[in-house]
């Protein structure tokens, strides 16, 4: 990792977008959106339609725009948290579809938890690194991509980023990363501050003015 402060620059100004659908799993994208949106990123909420849903948290989102209507070209980012209907229905295939135009387009894609699952049935994990929760998880899906899992935290492979549920903070670590919105020691400082409490990376986030 490359020695740095905070990105000048290099961040799109595009807005990221956050798919929100029924059961959705509220803590897994919230250090990632929260500090995208510090930064000045424009965080728009997408979902199946423009009908309100429910998170597992008990939570009413009213989405902004419905998936149809989102082009990557009009995007920073699409990221794809978990919820129990990526195990238990179809439902939310067409998101794992988008995630592959978005893709094929060149505009990351960030998923967590029962995303990447979907991202498995979709094919787009037989040719990249990736991880998730346990490797048998998504080897229950009949993935062709076991030799590509990486037993870590979060792993990003080109465009794309992965990351188990018990681990929102390295997911948002590696958004960060990959938008520019902190590079080198300041993105480790960030990651250590908010996954580990420690103290010491307060004073660098502070120096670099990224708090």
């Amino acid at each position: 990792m490359s020695t740095g402060t905070m990105s000048t620059g290099t961040t799109s100004r595009k807005p990221v977008h956050l798919a929100v659908y029924d059961t959705l799993a509220d803590w897994e994208p919230g250090h990632a959106t929260a500090h995208l949106a510090r930064a000045g990123h424009e965080i728009r909420t997408v979902g199946p339609t423009t009908a309100p849903v429910r998170t597992l948290g008990g939570l009413r989102v009213q989405p902004d725009l419905a998936l149809a209507g989102l082009r990557p070209e009009d995007s920073a980012l699409l990221i794809l948290p978990g919820a129990d209907l990526w195990d238990t229905s179809d439902d939310l295939a067409p998101f794992a579809r988008k995630a592959r135009e978005f893709l094929d387009a060149g505009v990351p894609v960030a998923a967590i938890c029962g995303a990447t699952a979907g991202l498995a049935r979709e094919g787009l994990l037989d040719d990249r690194a990736h991880t998730s929760a346990v490797s048998f998880y998504l080897a229950a899906t009949g993935y062709r991509g076991g030799e590509r899992y990486v037993d870590a935290d979060a792993v990003t492979d080109g465009r794309l980023i992965t990351a188990g549920p018990t681990e929102p903070v390295a997911f948002a670590r590696e958004i960060l990363g990959l938008l520019g919105v902190y590079e080198g020691e300041v993105l480790d400082a960030w990651y250590r501050l908010f996954h580990d409490s420690d103290i010491e990376a307060y004073a660098v986030l502070e120096k670099a003015g990224a708090l």
